[in-house]
């Protein structure tokens, strides 16, 4: 990178990091005057006249003073700021720094309507490159939510489908370990693309740092904020447009009635992206929202096939799934039955099943250690196969 190509690069990613900048925002000022000049007019708060791409002002959607008082900021911080040093820290830790419309910048992100301005990259932008799959879901999810998310980011990720999704909680990160049992089984299989919405050295949610860490050196983890940027609340949905700009298919394992990944589901209908959405009990608060979708015309997921479909590809004929686990016996296969696929308690299922709570448990018990059953907060909930 020639030393004006450093200087660009630092004033972007300057300009990215300051409190309030937002995707238009940082669009907005770049476009006008590119990094350069943008880093030097926000420092010297000469901005007052820029509009976004809808035509108002940069600071409209604020009140005067806090509009006055968000510039204020940002020229405290611009014109302290080192963009040279900026860019170096962003070198030493492997991060690339892209500019929309720059050579390296993305095919699958150049042509969105609402394009990261600037994208910083943790791993190999060529992991963008092939088919991808988006699964989204709730951070609130059941075990069987989360078992078949685990499962279809295997078999899609085995079949050459990059799968993209949020490492957030729930679905999103059970959907990106099954990725990661593929990719870990040996070469020739698609990578993982993590989309986060805070800075790369900034892990969230902390418990998912192993996750961070695997995606990072198999795959690739992107984000539109420099390193050291906090999460916040505003931040999220930003990141959802990018998750809908990268997928060529969206599916929604389990959501809520209201949630994040219905925002995710809006950015893909903006984007004529191809929703699908796995169905789930109509008694279960955790396929509200997919039942929902699947009501209003949504194509179901049963399997990593139907999601095939939707990408075109062919995929292989469908066969009986193979489960090491050893078959219950005669008791067993009977409990398996009233669970129905949603949870219960032992109570619950003793009306079902009109057993005494004593040989159920035993029989429960059973079902668990054969991995048939999970126990989670004293609801027992079936294991999909």
């Amino acid at each position: 990178m020639t030393a004006p190509d450093r200087h660009r690069a630092g004033a972007a990613i300057v300009l990215a990091g300051l409190p309030g900048m937002g995707p238009r925002r940082l669009a907005a000022l770049l476009d006008a005057w590119g990094p350069i000049e943008a880093l030097a007019r926000v420092a010297s708060g000469r901005i007052e006249r820029l509009e976004l791409s809808d035509g108002t002002p940069l600071l409209a959607e604020m009140p005067l003073d806090r509009g006055d008082t968000l510039r204020r900021a940002w020229a405290d911080a611009a014109s302290s700021a080192d963009p040279v040093a900026a860019q170096a820290s962003h070198v030493e830790r492997g991060v690339a720094v892209v500019l929309h419309g720059d050579p390296g910048y993305p095919d699958a992100l150049a042509h969105d309507i609402e394009p990261p301005a600037v994208l910083f990259a943790l791993g190999s932008l060529e992991h963008l490159d092939g088919p991808r799959a988006a699964i989204v879901g709730t951070r609130r999810c059941t075990g069987a939510g989360a078992g078949l998310a685990r499962e279809l980011g295997r078999d899609l990720t085995a079949a050459g489908v990059a799968l993209v999704s949020g490492l957030a909680l729930g679905i999103d990160g059970a959907a990106h370990r099954g990725a990661l049992d593929v990719v870990r089984g040996g070469p020739g299989r698609a990578a993982p693309v993590g989309v986060v919405g805070c800075g790369l050295d900034v892990v969230y949610p902390e418990r998912h740092r192993d996750l961070w860490d695997a995606v990072a050196a198999s795959g690739v983890l992107l984000s539109e904020t420099p390193l050291g940027v906090r999460p916040a609340a505003w931040r999220f949905p930003a990141r959802n447009r990018i998750i809908a700009a990268l997928a060529d298919v969206l599916v929604v394992v389990e959501s809520h009635a209201v949630g994040g990944s219905l925002h995710t589901v809006t950015e893909a209908e903006r984007r004529d992206v191809p929703v699908l959405a796995v169905p789930g009990s109509v008694r279960s608060p955790a396929a509200a929202g997919t039942n929902q979708l699947l009501a209003e015309g949504c194509h179901p997921a049963r399997d990593a096939a139907d999601v095939l479909v939707a990408l075109g590809l062919t995929p292989a004929a469908r066969r009986p799934r193979s489960d090491r686990r050893r078959a219950p016996d005669e008791a067993g296969a009977a409990l398996l039955e009233a669970f129905a696929w949603e949870p219960a308690t032992l109570e619950q299922l003793a009306v079902r099943t009109g057993a005494s709570l004593g040989s159920l448990a035993v029989n429960l018990e059973a079902l668990v250690a054969q991995g048939w059953v999970t126990v989670r907060g004293g609801w027992y909930e079936r294991v999909a196969p």
